[in-house]
């Protein structure tokens, strides 16, 4: 028997009717088109089939009409090749009476779709004269719609560096409301303009005593919750800017004579303002000063074009009908998107969902073929102009569908959150015919048992999706974006087992690595894209090496615990941030003498956050031998020389309330007893975890532990623990979780990490599920004759390898950097600055997303100074950290002092110019005394005596700038 055709829609050829072309797959393997079926609108009726090629009749449709009860119907050429329409797949416009001859919905999926819609608009800021009592009166508006709020602040005169206080309370429109000390939130009033569009405003009136001198504010769409930026910095109303032209003239009584102290502040820092160039926010809207200052009248008016993004919901319904006889699949798609829709799609021969495409001929014939890795097919629009509708015919050799949508008008991709949709096509559950017209749902739900199936191969693929899970890419996005792919939670136990999982994750690289290539040679840029799949690449990366690290011979020699049966109830987790972080070091050596250290620190908490920190790390809260906090003893007692545990409640709530997120310093390596033992060893613990000598390593002579070997180097001042016990590893588990919940830490930096196994340290993220976690593995660098080598890869691949052992959950601080920096600056070798590939020589240059660079902490500065950064040269050291990618952190010492304005203008060039943990960098110059840099396109960087200058310099403005060092913006 002649396999059943395929087929596909052509394009209406009416209002009043729609088109089928019909195919046949021949015995020789020829395709061709043999007759063209004109339906109805309500396809009942059909007309135009020439009787002259109709040789019999099986079933189905009888003198030009669609007989009830049937849901195909067959038809003969005079060959006698038999062909059947399959009516109920057509649409859901084709609703026929079921019968028992009705193919069964073996699966219906229900996809949402969130897409965006960019609404332009303006927000203009006016100065104007008020009344004749001399105060200015501001009025802000904004004609996009939506509820908008104003968050602002001023700057005085005579403290201009604080930025942001709280407005007079004369200031105060009608309700506004007080945040904290420093800011008020009043929501703007609506009107409808003459042109009929909705306006929101408010004005503000500035009285001539209060000596402020510039007005800062945010704006928030409530009805979003999106804040509003200019360009990643405040909006700033700088009043010098502003006054008008009638104020400086002598003759008016309430000229500048009334704004006391106001010129000597504002004298040199506003007589050649700089404009904010466009910028791109990070929420997707886009502002640009379009009229900077603009004199009318007397008034002052400065608008910026602003873009909005509305979302927008739409559905995808896909169904799926199989005929066993035939050994085919139907899929259908019908979705309410308006618009010319694409469907961009493949199909895989296993669950690794590789890509592939269907033999020529198998295929609709208005499909084209992507670049030779796919194929795009436009969907039908439906005559009511609700939507389109489609139909593909996939034979059962083929056990998924993989596909995403593409909208023609402005070319956006819309896939599976991130990932491509899947659809299975084999080990279906059937569904009877009088299950068939319930819902979607009830399909669907049939079918979790075989997904589960799929899934215990290693992927997991989610069938429902919530709404709002839907994903819009950009037209520079590649259509088949990644999610991070959940792997098998077992804990590794065999060689066997390793090598499985090596292939595994080896294909799966494998794939990224063809994807990546095949996107790197697409005509449109895909920078975002790439970088997803880098990602991927690196979390796959580091779980292969650990797979491969785990089963070398190197660890078969450590002794195994006798239970390891314990694993950490949480989700996967990646501590890795957002990769816009910049850290703060709250602490020195010497915090602990100041008899309240976290009451003096949550002082300044406004002011952090005000420089544009986003994270502060905070000193070791528990009950310890020494002072620091280095040597912890009771970890449930958090009453320290830091302060008591309700100071530290407070000052993490304090941080929280001005957007500020608080690491935790968590010794994990080794702990203090309380006890000894029969031999007068102090190795038995009190408080809640009161551990006996089982806890303590068995390789450490010093303290006569009972348990495993260590997995690590030693620290020979305290116990070191053994963490290959399932009841450590549970209690430290279970105490993360509790000053997670209990005191509100949002993540780790852990101590002297090179005393454990990263594995160790991944089951302890696994479990408490860190915003941001960063280990300190610190040993020497590579020296020859006390001379420091160029080639420190060495010293690189150890602290890499302790990252891929935490399977990239975690990052470690970039001591490479640190130590390059060292020699850079005393010796003036800033050609030491690039490795031998071009790169940066730390693991900065390898992988970025989890190097944290610093010059200076507690233990190598402060009092201790155990490998202090070169004198004066601080400030050289912060710009090269603050503009690379990788994130930033920055000790307190050097925070508060004469580098306090230079750092703080070197985070909000980084916060301008967006820069992240994986911004793209090309080192262009790095000689004897001078490396210079561009990052993202967006910035170039100089550091050393020498000369640099960027080219095209019309297009540059310098940003910043110190001794040795310039940091240029884009205009």
């Amino acid at each position: 028997m002649a396999a059943m055709n395929k087929f596909i829609q052509a394009p209406v050829a009416s209002r009043e009717s729609s088109a089928l072309f019909v195919y046949t797959n021949s015995s020789g393997g020829r395709n061709a088109p043999v007759n063209l079926l004109e339906f109805s609108r309500d396809f009942k009726n059909f007309v135009r089939i020439p009787a002259s090629k109709l040789k019999s009749c099986r079933h189905g449709y009888r003198k030009g009409k669609l007989l009830s009860g049937y849901s195909s119907f067959d038809f003969y050429t005079p060959s006698k090749r038999r062909f059947r329409i399959v009516a109920a797949a057509l649409t859901e416009q084709f609703t026929l009476d079921k019968s028992a001859d009705s193919l069964p919905t073996s699966l219906a999926i229900n996809f949402p779709l969130r897409r965006t819609e960019k609404v332009e608009g303006k927000i203009r800021a006016k100065v104007s004269p008020g009344n004749k009592d001399g105060k200015l009166q501001l009025t802000l508006e904004c004609d996009l719609p939506g509820s908008w709020v104003l968050h602002w602040g001023v700057t005085y005169s005579d403290d201009p560096v604080s930025e942001w206080d709280q407005p007079p309370a004369d200031m105060q429109p009608p309700g506004s409301v007080i945040v904290k000390d420093y800011a008020a939130q009043t929501p703007l009033v609506q009107e409808e303009s003459p042109e009929g569009k909705r306006l929101s405003y408010v004005q503000i009136s500035i009285d001539n005593s209060n000596s402020i001198a510039a007005i800062n504010f945010l704006l928030k769409d409530e009805d979003t919750g999106t804040w509003y930026k200019d360009g990643g910095k405040d909006f700033r109303v700088l009043l010098a800017e502003a006054i008008p032209k009638s104020f400086y003239d002598p003759s008016n009584g309430a000229g500048l004579k009334v704004w006391p102290g106001i010129l000597d502040w504002m004298s040199g820092m506003f007589l050649n303002p700089k404009e904010s160039p466009p910028q791109t926010l990070q929420n997707g809207s886009e502002i640009e000063d379009a009229n900077p200052s603009n004199q009318i009248g007397d008034s002052v008016c400065k608008e910026y074009k602003l873009s909005k993004e509305n979302v927008l919901k739409n559905l995808l319904r896909v169904s799926v009908q199989k005929n066993t006889e035939e050994k085919l699949n139907l899929v259908s798609f019908d979705t309410d998107l308006p618009g010319d829709v694409v469907l961009h799609w493949g199909v895989c021969k296993d669950d690794s969902k590789r890509w592939e495409m269907l033999p020529q001929g198998e295929y609709p014939s208005d499909t084209i073929v992507f670049r030779r890795r796919a194929l795009q097919t436009t969907l039908q629009r439906k005559d009511n102009g609700t939507g389109s509708y489609g139909v593909l015919c996939i034979d059962d050799q083929h056990t998924g569908l993989l596909f995403v949508l593409k909208l023609k008008g402005d070319n956006t991709w819309l896939n599976s959150n991130g990932d491509d949709f899947y659809i299975p096509l084999q080990g279906l559950l059937s569904v009877s015919s009088a299950e068939a017209p319930n819902s979607v749902m009830d399909g669907t739900k049939k079918t979790l048992d075989i997904m589960q199936r799929i899934n215990e191969e290693g992927k997991m693929e989610n069938v429902i999706l919530d709404e709002g899970q839907q994903e819009v890419a950009s037209v520079e996005s590649n259509p088949s974006e990644l999610q991070t792919p959940i792997f098998p939670d077992k804990q590794i136990g065999s060689i066997e087992y390793k090598d499985a999982a090596s292939i595994l994750l080896n294909k799966e690289i494998k794939s990224l690595v063809e994807r990546i290539s095949a996107e790197s040679s697409m005509s449109v840029g895909s920078k975002e894209t790439q970088e997803k799949f880098l990602q991927e690449i690196e979390r796959l990366a580091a779980k292969a090496y650990t797979s491969f690290k785990d089963s070398t011979a190197l660890f078969t020699e450590k002794s195994e615990p006798a239970v390891q049966a314990w694993k950490p109830k949480g989700k996967p987790c990646s501590g890795t941030g957002s990769g816009y972080e910049v850290v703060l070091q709250g602490f020195n050596w010497e915090s602990h003498r100041s008899g309240g250290w976290y009451h003096k620190l949550s002082e300044k908490s406004g002011e952090i956050a005000s420089r544009g920190f986003t994270i502060v790390w905070l000193p070791p809260p528990t009950d310890s031998v020494s002072p620091e906090g280095y040597m912890p003893r009771d970890l449930y007692n958090l009453n320290s020389r830091y302060g008591s545990v309700d100071e530290l409640k407070d000052i993490v709530r304090r941080f929280h309330d001005v957007g500020v997120k608080v690491l935790g310093d968590a010794v994990l390596n080794h702990r203090c007893a309380q006890y000894q033992n029969h031999n007068g060893v102090w190795n038995i613990f009190g408080g809640r975890l009161n551990w006996d000598d089982r806890a303590i390593v068995s390789d450490d002579a010093h303290f006569q532990g009972r348990g495993n070997r260590s997995s690590g180097d030693f620290f020979h001042a305290a116990p070191n623990i053994d963490h290959s016990q399932e009841f450590v590893r549970r209690d430290l588990n279970d105490w993360l979780q509790w000053l997670r919940s209990e005191i509100g830490y949002d993540g780790w930096r852990l101590d002297f990490v090179r005393g454990f196994w990263g594995g160790y340290v991944k089951d302890y993220i696994q479990g408490s599920e860190p915003f941001f976690a960063v280990g300190e593995y610190w040993d020497s660098l590579s020296y020859t004759y006390g001379q420091m080598d160029h080639d420190q890869d060495a010293h690189r691949q150890r602290i890499i390898d302790w990252i891929n052992a935490t399977d990239g959950n975690a990052g470690a601080f970039d001591v490479t950097t640190k130590g390059i920096l060292h020699t850079v600056l005393e010796k003036c070798e800033y050609w030491r600055l690039s490795d031998k590939k071009g790169k940066p020589p730390g693991v900065v240059g390898w992988w970025p997303s989890r190097a944290v660079t610093f010059i200076e902490n507690h233990d190598t500065g402060s009092t201790q100074g155990h490998w202090r950064f070169p004198a004066g040269k601080e400030m050289q050291g912060y710009a090269y950290i603050l503009t690379h990618p990788g994130t930033p952190a920055v000790f307190y010492d050097h925070l508060f002092s004469n580098n306090y304005n230079g750092i703080s203008s070197l985070i909000a060039v980084r916060k301008r110019a967006g820069i992240h943990c994986r911004s793209v960098i090309q080192i262009v110059k790095a000689e004897r005394d001078v490396y210079a840099a561009k990052i993202d396109e967006r910035i170039f960087v100089k550091i050393g005596p020498g000369h640099y200058e960027p080219p095209n310099s019309s297009k540059w403005i310098v940003a910043t700038e110190g001794p040795d060092y310039k940091v240029w913006e884009a205009l």
